[in-house]
């Protein structure tokens, strides 16, 4: 088996790379004590014009026609430098996908060049009853003659402050059995009234990137923003969100990096008992635990990728790589913690804002707890088709 990266994948990610260590890493300490949100909205831009949003959308509609193998790669070095900027680009490539896939061609033709020349997109999945069950949520879309009439919330929506573009789902057949009468819409912001905002979520980690709660009150949106067929949303919402956690589980792998990297410098830096921490074979006992791990976690992010680029199942992979590469993140930031002590409690290292950051990663996209029940699920099934 060949795991090594093409040349073009190793091109993007080493430029990557290069923008996050130049650009994005300098503004990551501004962003976590709630500064720096205009060079931010510029950093987001930057990415685009790289074409580092719409990595995998076709050129025809602006995109870089990558594979989701260097999307990974691309969340994964955002991430090592700001997990806060890496969620949003993680997000708007996200977006761009769904519509790419399930889009309408006036839609596509209309959204993706906006989005990937730099628009931001937001998944607006989430109510405040409907969290790890979707298929509950409230938000109602009803069919009248001038369009679709909105009425619901959703909350902890990425982007949601400054999104141009909104995947909003909502219940079109509340008769319908759960799950089945919900319908997905890309409303243009700015073309529509009777959308609220309120201020960004005072948050543990990731606080760069805002986080809201978005109202729709008798919003009406025309009948051309429904995607795909009316009733059919959460069908696309479950399939897209394996996508998703692809990325989630390469922007946890970037924050275990970073961290294992910064208490490493430490450890051959830092003395006790006449010895360098790094001499202690403890120590080297957890840095090669958390090692190994970070490996495991990069080879299953790559699989899940590569089935998703060669269009076989993969969401019991992704599923696997976002539970496996996110509680990974947590131990490493943890481990990281311990071996440089009460330094790296202070923030004078970026170290506690890594643990903050990582914290995040075990609950959106599908917490853990659900990720183990769609794997649960997946093996299930397989067995009962060889019985």
């Amino acid at each position: 088996m060949h795991l090594a990266l093409t040349e073009t994948q190793r091109q993007i990610q080493d430029a990557a790379r290069a923008i996050a260590q130049e650009r994005i890493a300098p503004l990551a300490a501004r962003l976590d004590a709630h500064e720096g949100q205009a060079e931010y909205r510029e950093n987001l831009q930057f990415l685009a014009q790289n074409g580092f949003v719409g990595l995998t959308i076709a050129p025809e509609f602006g995109g870089s026609a990558a594979d989701s193998i260097s999307l990974a790669l691309v969340i994964e070095a955002l991430g090592y430098a700001c997990a806060a900027t890496a969620v949003a680009i993680s997000i708007n490539n996200m977006v761009a996908e769904v519509i790419q896939a399930v889009g309408s061609d006036a839609q596509k033709q209309h959204v993706l060049p906006a989005i990937c020349a730099g628009a931001s997109g937001a998944f607006c999945l989430t109510e405040a009853a409907a969290g790890s069950d979707p298929a509950a949520m409230a938000c109602r879309a009803e069919n009248t003659a001038e369009g679709y009439v909105l009425n619901g919330s959703k909350i902890y929506i990425t982007n949601g402050e400054f999104a141009e573009f909104l995947l909003v789902w909502a219940v079109t057949n509340p008769t319908a059995p759960k799950g089945k009468g919900i319908s997905l819409f890309l409303i243009e912001k700015s073309q529509v009234n009777g959308i609220t905002i309120e201020r960004a979520e005072h948050k543990m980690g990731q606080i760069g990137s805002p986080t809201n709660t978005l109202h729709f009150t008798n919003c009406l949106v025309p009948h051309a923003a429904l995607i795909g067929t009316e009733n059919e949303g959460f069908r696309i919402a479950m399939e897209e969100l394996a996508g998703g956690r692809i990325g989630i589980a390469a922007l946890s792998l970037g924050i275990a990096r970073a961290a294992m990297d910064v208490a490493k410098r430490y450890m051959n830096e830092r003395q006790q008992f006449d010895h360098k921490l790094w001499d202690m074979q403890g120590l080297q006992w957890m840095v090669a635990d958390r090692e190994t791990e970070m490996e495991a976690a990069r080879l299953l992010i790559l699989q899940a990728a590569f089935l998703k680029d060669q269009r076989q199942p993969y969401a019991k992979a992704a599923s696997m790589a976002k539970l496996y590469a996110s509680e990974m993140a947590g131990r490493a930031t943890d481990t990281a913690l311990q071996l440089m002590g009460g330094a790296g409690y202070m923030k004078d290292y970026p170290l506690e804002r890594y643990v903050r950051d990582a914290r995040i990663t075990r609950i959106y996209e599908g917490t853990s707890e659900i990720q183990r029940l769609i794997i649960a699920r997946h093996t299930r099934n397989a067995l009962e088709s060889l019985l």
